[in-house]
């Protein structure tokens, strides 16, 4: 793609966050810059009094194809289906349709490690920055954690390492980012609303090795078939974390293992590279086994760019549970509240579920990303003692999975929140993992996440 210049006409397509960051390094690299969004002015006013003094023009409230096709450049927003007419039209007629992160990319000289997957994106790519930072070197940490990438290339002061969690959605308009390391955490079935089909989406999420050569490293979870299978041909070194006892690894993997395994409660490094180390984790916040991928990933991409296994070590017991992720909200009666708005998938949900062997009332439910429910089966068979649905998908959930368990579907989230607690005795876990996205009743995860809180803290 051709590099961004001085003088080039840019479209800004969707006005959140990451297209404020993409407007201020537009403007600030000398293009005529323009920003879209349907939203009007009064829905965007934090982000227009985030661009003051930044010279641009504006089409809000719709999208004018003809803004589109007179660019040289333009630049989607995530959250921006490539399906709209203006931005077909706008490939059609050969005008490069990026993302933010590949235009920031483009002004980025340090290492980049890159961090993508259905789930744990966010924790590995945080337990990457604290490792670093234990270490002694800065890191910068953005994309998809909700810090612009955008935002680096803006700065001045510069880090050691920039380390950045990508989508499938940012993925889809990349064409030269390359990151020295990738880390691939898994890929499961998700945002089928966007997509025609899980290929399509897997397709995405392999964009991130297109530029990688054999100076470059991409950790990968051994216990993903199908993720093995699909990056077994890229020139780039590879490493591997499972779950799996080294005794358990099939031979053919076994041979030449370079990696990491689960050994009773520690974590097994063994490659050519590195001397052997055991990683302890008793006393690690963190919990269930997804978590433990997690660290083995975050682990292998420090040790690639020079991290001490003492700072690793340090980062592994410290670290604390991120904010609607397998947080730990209270004990009420000896009763656990756990708030897992973040698992917006079925496979999320079964990773939250094989974190507790205490007997789980489980609230799920939300809005339809076309998945199927049926997986997960054996999941509420075993794990779920009572189960609350609520939402857009409680329906078709009760008929997936409504006879495994004791099932109640409520019209209300605080509802849902109550009859759980009611069903609830000592020793038992309140667990808010939906498996599906918010947008039905809520902004976002977050949103949902923070009300389930204030509901607890009632009780």
């Amino acid at each position: 793609m051709e590099k961004v210049k001085k003088g080039m006409r840019a479209l800004v397509v969707g006005l959140g966050k990451s297209g404020v960051s993409a407007t201020k390094l537009l403007c600030k690299k000398g293009l005529k810059v323009t920003v879209t969004d349907e939203l009007n002015k009064s829905d965007l006013k934090d982000s227009l009094d985030a661009l003051e003094g930044y010279e641009f023009e504006a089409e809000l409230g719709k999208h004018v194809l003809k803004t589109f096709t007179d660019q040289d450049l333009i630049v989607v927003s995530p959250g921006v289906r490539l399906d709209i007419k203006p931005l077909e039209q706008a490939r059609k007629s050969n005008i490069p349709v990026i993302s933010e992160i590949e235009l920031a990319a483009q002004f980025i000289s340090e290492p980049i490690i890159a961090i993508t997957g259905t789930n744990g994106k966010t924790t590995t790519s945080h337990l990457i920055a604290e490792m670093i930072q234990a270490g002694g070197k800065t890191a910068f940490l953005g994309g998809n954690v909700g810090v612009p990438l955008c935002d680096y290339a803006l700065k001045r002061d510069k880090a050691d390492f920039v380390v950045v969690e990508v989508s499938s959605f940012q993925l889809e308009t990349c064409f030269d980012f390359k990151p020295h390391v990738a880390v691939f955490l898994n890929v499961a079935p998700d945002h089928l609303d966007r997509y025609s089909g899980f290929e399509d989406y897997v397709k995405a999420k392999l964009r991130l090795k297109n530029n990688m050569t054999a100076e470059d490293y991409i950790v990968t979870n051994l216990r993903d078939s199908k993720l093995m299978s699909l990056l077994s041909g890229t020139p780039s070194q590879h490493l591997y974390f499972t779950t799996d006892s080294f005794s358990k690894i099939p031979a053919h993997y076994s041979e030449k293992f370079q990696g990491v395994s689960l050994e009773t409660g520690q974590l097994a490094l063994r490659t050519e590279r590195w001397k052997e180390h055991t990683f302890a984790l008793q006393g690690a916040l963190l919990r269930g086994l997804h978590n433990r991928e997690n660290m083995m990933a975050a682990m292998l991409a420090c040790k690639v760019v020079g991290i001490s296994n003492e700072a690793i070590q340090k980062t592994l017991i410290a670290f604390k549970p991120l904010p609607h992720r397998m947080e730990l909200v209270a004990r009420k009666n000896q009763v656990a509240f756990y708030n897992d708005s973040k698992g917006t998938n079925v496979h999320s949900l079964m990773k939250s579920l094989e974190s507790f062997r205490e007997p789980v009332i489980l609230i799920a439910g939300g809005k339809d990303k076309g998945e199927e429910y049926d997986a997960l089966a054996p999941f509420i068979k075993r794990y779920v003692k009572s189960l609350i649905l609520v939402g857009e998908t409680k329906e078709r959930m009760n008929r997936a999975v409504g006879d495994f368990s004791e099932t109640f579907l409520v019209g209300t989230f605080e509802e849902a929140v109550y009859v759980a607690y009611q069903k609830s005795r000592s020793g038992d876990v309140v667990l808010l993992s939906p498996g599906c996205s918010s947008q039905d009743m809520f902004k976002n995860y977050e949103e949902r996440g923070d009300h389930f809180k204030k509901i607890v803290a009632q009780f």
